[in-house]
């Protein structure tokens, strides 16, 4: 027997109280199982629940489409950020510079490395540290550095800023209505619930597959197990009666068994019955014979030549 299964996914939730909605219109008010305070809570909940999924799934989307624009512009703004500290770095192993020159980005523990730069936070602490020690030094007379220069960093890195705002923005987005379809997924299940309650009672007095079918076009779900899908499949035969016994056609393969059990030994004692599939053995003649009538031939041949 099949089981009424509660759907698990949000998408099902929505389809299953949209179900009994439209149900409920198209049957009219008075003809619908549903109770009217029940039909009130899902005029209520059903809209908000729909919205707060259609909200969800356009921010996620465009969460997935920013994405590819925002590790873009992190992939460059590390290039740069990274090249100018490696710049810095071959300056003072040159002599150009002094070793106290990283004092002014914030490089005085990196002396012959980069700080990690595998993250956003990171990367943002890092330009930041970049272009205000430049500005520092440059003001102190400082020679700039090319290759990058600063100017090219800073753009970069104010590219980065703006997509890296955006992002987070999407993100909050993103959990704000996450949250919200949290929120009332329980609600949704305790209204979907009663409603499948009060629909099954309502068809309590048919039988098993007659009920199924009209609660099925409420919503309500039922699923049947592994077994009861294969006898779904292949139905059992119905008992045949004395006279389609008699009259029943016998397949090929039956008539083939039955010529088997008639060749048997013991069934060719009750008929006296010889299979037909054992042939004669044919007597060899003697090679005199053969060259007897061969000669015969020969001789009553030449006689109808002359």
């Amino acid at each position: 027997m099949p089981y009424r299964r509660l759907p698990n996914t949000d998408k099902a939730r929505l389809r299953a109280m949209e179900r009994a909605f439209k149900k409920c219109l198209s049957e009219g008010q008075n003809n619908c199982v549903i109770s009217e305070p029940v039909f009130l809570s899902l005029e209520s909940v059903l809209p908000q629940f729909q919205h707060a999924l259609i909200n969800l799934e356009a921010a996620r989307k465009n969460q997935t489409i920013k994405n590819k624009d925002y590790i873009e512009h992190f992939k460059k703004a590390k290039i740069y950020i990274s090249h100018f500290i490696q710049v810095l770095n071959f300056a003072i192993a040159r002599g150009e510079l002094k070793s106290e020159t990283r004092d002014f980005y914030g490089l005085s523990s990196y002396p012959n490395s980069l700080p990690s730069l595998n993250n956003d936070k990171n990367l943002v602490e890092w330009g930041k540290k970049l272009i205000d020690g430049e500005q520092k030094r440059i003001l102190k007379r400082g020679n700039p550095i090319y290759n990058p220069s600063i100017a090219l960093v800073k753009v970069n890195y104010e590219k980065f800023i703006d997509i890296y705002h955006f992002q987070k923005n999407l993100i909050s987005t993103s959990q704000r209505a996450s949250k919200l379809v949290n929120e009332l997924r329980p609600e949704a299940d305790r209204l979907i619930l009663q409603i499948w309650n009060e629909v099954e009672s309502s068809f309590s007095h048919l039988n098993e597959l007659q009920k199924r079918e009209y609660a099925s076009d409420y919503g309500v779900s039922y699923v049947f197990r592994k077994h009861e899908k294969l006898k779904a499949i292949i139905p059992e035969k119905p008992a045949l009666t004395e006279m389609e016994k008699i009259t029943k056609v016998k397949t090929p393969e039956q008539e083939k068994e039955m010529k088997i059990n008639i060749h048997s030994p013991e069934q060719e004692s009750i008929f006296d019955f010889k299979p037909l599939n054992v042939i004669k053995k044919v007597e060899k003649k003697p090679l005199s014979e053969k060259t007897n009538k061969k000669e015969k031939s020969t001789s009553l041949q030449s006689t109808i030549d002359f």
